[in-house]
Order: C-alpha cells, then sequence, then structure tokens
C-alpha cells in the first residue's frame, strides 16, 4: 500500500462539543459563571436580612425611647417637640431658659404641662402667641388646679406675686391655665397646663 493510498491524518484536538453535541465551558468560564450566581445570591439574602436587621434595631430603640417617655413622672428638663408645641398650642419664647414639660394621655384628655423662664417682652410674645395678652393676667390669681398642681409638681406659696389667666378655645382646640410668677417682672417664671379634648 503506498502512501497516496494511505494518508496520514495529523492527530485531532478533541471536540469542544460534549458527547450530546453540546458545547463544553471552559474552566475559566465556569468559575466566572458560579461566581456571578453566588454573589446574586448573596445580594438577594443578605440585602433584605440587613435591612431587616438595622430596621429591628432602630424599632427596637424608638420603642425604648418612648417607653421611658411613659415611664417618666413629673416635669422633665428639655423642649417638648416643635408638633407638641403645635397640637397643644404653646408657644415658647426662643430665648426661654429653665424649660420643662410633661405629657399625660388618657382617653379624657390629653395636656401637657410646661414651665419656663422668660423675659417681659418673652412672656407678652408667648401670651400674644397664644391668643391673649398681659392685661388678661389677673393679679393674686392662681389659674392651675390642684390635681394639675399635684401631678407636675408644682407649688403655688404665698410670698409670691402670682398673676393668672385661663385662655379657652372651642374643641377640639386646647384651653390653657396660664400661672406667672411676676416676683421679678423683667424675668417672670411662666406655668402652663394646656389640656385638650380629643
Amino acid at each position: 500500500m503506498t502512501a497516496a493510498e494511505n494518508p496520514v491524518v495529523p492527530r485531532q484536538s478533541p471536540s469542544p462539543e460534549g458527547d450530546d453535541g453540546q458545547q463544553r465551558e471552559s474552566r475559566r468560564r465556569l468559575i466566572r459563571r458560579r461566581l456571578i450566581t453566588a454573589t446574586i445570591i448573596v445580594l438577594l439574602i443578605g440585602v433584605p436580612a440587613g435591612y431587616l436587621l438595622i430596621s429591628a434595631g432602630q424599632s427596637r430603640r424608638s420603642g425604648q425611647d418612648k417607653a421611658a417617655e411613659a415611664a417618666a413622672q413629673g416635669l422633665r428638663p428639655g423642649w417638648p417637640s416643635r408638633m407638641l408645641r403645635r397640637i397643644f398650642e404653646v408657644p415658647i419664647p426662643g430665648y426661654a431658659t429653665d424649660v420643662q414639660y410633661y405629657e399625660t394621655n388618657n382617653w379624657k384628655a390629653s395636656r401637657m404641662y410646661v414651665q419656663f423662664r422668660t423675659t417681659s417682652n418673652g412672656l407678652d410674645s408667648f401670651l400674644t402667641g397664644i391668643g391673649t395678652g398681659r392685661a388678661a393676667l389677673e393679679p393674686g390669681r392662681v389659674t392651675i388646679g390642684a390635681r394639675d398642681t399635684k401631678i407636675a409638681g408644682w407649688h403655688f406659696g404665698d410670698g409670691v406675686s402670682w398673676a393668672g389667666t385661663t385662655h379657652t378655645n372651642k374643641d377640639p382646640r386646647p384651653t390653657q391655665d396660664i400661672t406667672v410668677d411676676m416676683t421679678d417682672p423683667m424675668s417672670p417664671v411662666v406655668y402652663v397646663v394646656s389640656a385638650a379634648t380629643p
């Protein structure tokens, strides 16, 4: 048999296609595909799980803050939130000092107790903001009742120049009982009980 009759065919590399005719995937491409799949799975599971953990932590802290506020008895130092001041219509002057407040809620009424020291002009500004004026303050009158006095821990005794008024609004707007310590007219101390009926 001559060479022409039996040609020598060089050895061929295996076909990139498998036995079933599908093209084989290179090792690098396989690793890359698996890495992308794993990343997608981690993102689909990890991101929502992380979000839930963060939300749960924030909710827990918020609940603890609200529980501490609800458990508090009597006045505490600090300014009531802007929302509370708007709801109870207590426009504390911006330069007031020694601000304290306490809020109570029940099915009959909601009350906010506020105490602060201000200036003579600050008192006028506060009274105007409520809808009344200095002329409404009756010398020697304490308008805050014994029950509210006890809840707030106030004492309206003798030897102090008291002046008071009650500013009444139609429901559901709050009514304010205002008593002012006018012993130092340039630095009056204001006591307010604002009550709103739901």
